[in-house]
């Protein structure tokens, strides 16, 4: 299989090496964040009032986000991804410019019509099987989802959960949130295109070569398993867009394909599928920030934002926007930032939504869809280059964010 120099499967003593003398970055990032949060409580600096309050507003999260990686890592394991992302690389023919773009519509389809959290748990798994599949670099592949789960998140509330708090807002349906939300999207999706061709596509083709080697089908080696998986992903997503609550269809569509494993390869069912370090990093993050929040920072918010809802003021919060979603997170960012915008400057705060959404792709904290998908590579052993990421990312931020807000103020 052909990879970028840069880009590297940790070899099975690499592992050892991690499990007997360290902590995967990601434990010390969880366990640090969930001692903070800890402290912040018994300590004093967050209120019983308040801890209650964040934790009642996160609990439906922690079911999604516990329920969903399950979800994902037994449907990989039912080799359901290796089926559909081998039928995708044999619909584009061959030809490396049009998997570019059927990799990209996925994505951008995934996170409108799902969620960005989706994407970055289902749809990561099916773009690195492909990869391996067709011998392809993984790492163009992984940073399509990586990118575009997180800046082609504006249009509909139900592709963020920082929509669904602005949509609230500024009361908007999704109809009419579409319709104010559609010129940013189409911004944000046109600068990671580029941002994806140029960055990681292009200089991954050997010798300017556009076309790959067809793969043969897939075959899984438990058809019935590799069924109800599949089955279970697309009840989960139904479910959805029926309306119902994210946490229940996933625990339901978990709870589907683990009584499938449980009847037909229970081996496979072990406590490390639960993803604590992920549920310790988010209880952790929210706790802290929201005693930072208490304790000054709604006061910089106020400040760094201000409170102008003209093309200036909006382009000076979404990029406070991107700036606290890249250093804490997007989600409590948001939320902190909302407190900051003054209730009737509707453009403004879309403008804030912009930054916490299409911003954080330069961190990994930066969102939980980057977080999920880290999970997702970690699982599949592929090794990220941090330093093209920091470059590329902080490129794609800036950009996207002054492009989609330009959009913003112009169709406003």
């Amino acid at each position: 299989m052909s990879v970028d120099s840069d880009v590297r499967r940790d070899s099975p003593g690499e592992k050892q090496h991690r499990r007997l003398f360290g902590l995967h970055p990601l434990d010390v990032l969880a366990l640090t964040l969930l001692t903070a949060g800890v402290l912040c409580v018994v300590t004093g600096g967050l209120s019983r009032t308040e801890t209650s309050s964040i934790l009642n507003r996160i609990l439906p999260l922690l079911l999604f986000l516990g329920t969903v990686i399950i979800l994902a890592e037994l449907t990989g394991r039912a080799q359901t991804f290796d089926v559909v992302a081998t039928r995708l690389a044999i619909t584009a023919r061959g030809r490396y410019s049009l998997l570019f773009a059927l990799c990209v519509l996925m994505a951008v389809v995934t996170t409108v019509g799902l969620n960005l959290d989706t994407t970055a748990v289902l749809l990561t798994p099916i773009m690195l099987a492909m990869a391996a599949r067709v011998g392809l670099p993984l790492l163009p592949l992984a940073m399509t989802t990586a990118l575009l789960a997180n800046t082609a998140s504006l249009l509909l509330p139900v592709g963020n959960l920082t929509n669904l708090l602005a949509a609230g807002r500024v009361a908007l349906g999704p109809v009419d949130f579409a319709a104010r939300m559609a010129a940013p999207e189409a911004a944000s999706v046109a600068v990671t295109m580029a941002v994806l061709w140029l960055g990681y596509w292009r200089k991954s083709r050997r010798g300017g070569a556009d076309r790959y080697e067809l793969p043969e089908p897939f075959r899984p080696r438990d058809r019935a398993l590799c069924a109800i998986a599949g089955v279970a992903c697309v009840l989960f997503v139904a479910a959805i867009l029926l309306g119902v609550t994210l946490g229940v269809a996933s625990a339901v569509a978990a709870a589907v394909t683990v009584l499938a494993f449980a009847v037909r390869e229970r081996e496979a069912l072990r406590w490390s599928l639960l993803p604590w370090r992920l549920l310790a990093t988010v209880t952790g993050m929210f706790l802290v920030v929201q005693t930072i929040t208490v304790h000054g920072l709604g006061t910089l918010i106020t400040h760094l934002a201000g409170s102008s809802n003209s093309y200036t003021g909006q382009l000076r919060t979404a990029g406070t926007g991107a700036l606290l979603a890249n250093l804490l997170n997007n989600l409590p960012a948001y939320v902190a930032g909302e407190s900051a915008v003054p209730v009737a400057n509707h453009s403004q705060l879309l403008a804030l939504l912009i930054g916490t959404n299409a911003g954080p792709v330069i961190t990994a904290w930066a969102s939980l869809a980057t977080l999920l998908w880290y999970e997702r590579c970690a699982a599949f052993g592929l090794t990220i280059p941090k330093r093209r990421m920091l470059v590329n990312g902080t490129i794609l931020a800036v950009v996207a964010v002054f492009a989609s807000t330009t959009a913003l103020a112009l169709t406003g």
